[in-house]
């Protein structure tokens, strides 16, 4: 980890834009990939995603990875009652069983900087989980370097969440799928996705999506089953150039798509209910749908949502 002090620093990359920008961060130098063969469909059984809009449920849960290691975690769930509100603590879950979604927040953030984004994810049936990470979270010491330890708390995360599933008595009992779950993130985030897909492979995930996020400190070694993987990236980012996230893309082995935004930042679309806030949200739902539901309809639908309003480009590679 301190052998890369100057890449990972350099990575300012590591913010989120809410703070202020900094140097374009170029592609970091990688080896030409080993050629693999690609699957052309998500390893989950096929299924079809629900068509309704939940209400959504919000949860905190205390977490902490080796006793120095907090990792208080925001769960946004499916819930019962009207679809359309903001989301209630502590609501009741919807009955079924839904998909787990992993989200990493970005340098200086928290999870609930997110919450227009995740809020939607659960409201078409996810279980979303947030974890604030220790150092690089707003009020944390701004560590860019404590990033390469994030995917193990993710990892840890999903292990503790998926438990709340198979405990008595627990609100989320017998309301998770273990096998169907995806790991997402923005920014410092972003690296940690990454990550959990390379070195730090953790095989329980399914599919990912990368928003504004590039491999330095982590690698383009992706590992494992193929897992498809969706990447988001504004053409304009001020802080992580559109040609390091490409790069990244370039080297997943797997099914991929990549929704380019050419007026897009660093992410401050993320944040805001705005028109480009709904195309990202809108196509994302439909990736999740696809990988974690297994449902092909969805995947027929991903084109026309991430061009409606010509607002982003959609390179297919699903």
């Amino acid at each position: 980890m301190h052998r890369r002090p100057v890449a990972l620093v350099t990575a300012a990359l590591l913010g989120t834009g809410l703070a202020g920008c900094s140097e374009p961060i170029a592609p970091a130098e990688r080896p030409a990939p080993e050629p693999r063969t690609t699957t052309p469909a998500p390893r989950v059984p096929a299924g079809k995603a629900p068509t309704e809009s939940f209400a959504v449920g919000v949860r905190q849960v205390k977490l902490n990875r080796d006793g120095d290691r907090p990792l208080p975690v925001t769960i946004w769930y499916p819930a019962r009652g009207a679809a359309g509100g903001a989301a209630e603590r502590s609501a009741t879950a919807a009955a079924g069983r839904f998909p787990v979604v992993l989200f990493s927040h970005g340098l200086s953030a928290r999870p609930e900087d997110y919450q227009v984004l995740l809020t939607r994810w659960a409201a078409a049936g996810f279980v979303v989980a947030a974890p604030r990470f220790p150092h690089t979270a707003r009020g944390g010491d701004g560590n860019p370097l404590d990033v390469l330890n994030q995917p193990a708390d993710v990892s840890y995360v999903l292990t503790k969440v998926l438990a709340l599933g198979e405990t008595a008595g627990d609100p989320l009992h017998g309301r998770l799928d273990p096998e169907r779950v995806a790991a997402t993130g923005h920014s410092a985030g972003g690296v940690t996705t990454i990550g959990l897909f390379t070195a730090g492979r953790d095989e329980r995930l399914d599919a990912g999506i990368v928003f504004a996020g590039t491999a330095l400190g982590v690698g383009t070694a992706f590992a494992g089953a193929a897992a498809p993987q969706l990447f988001v990236h504004g053409e304009a980012d001020e802080v992580v150039s559109y040609a390091a996230g490409k790069a990244v893309f370039d080297a997943v082995p797997w099914p991929k798509a990549m929704l380019s935004l050419p007026k897009g930042d660093h992410g401050r679309a993320l944040l805001g209910d705005g028109k480009a806030l709904r195309v990202v949200a809108d196509t994302t739902v439909e990736f999740l749908r696809w990988t974690l539901y297994g449902d092909p309809a969805a995947k027929e639908r991903l084109p026309a949502d991430a061009t409606r309003g010509g607002l982003a480009t959609f390179n297919d590679r699903l």
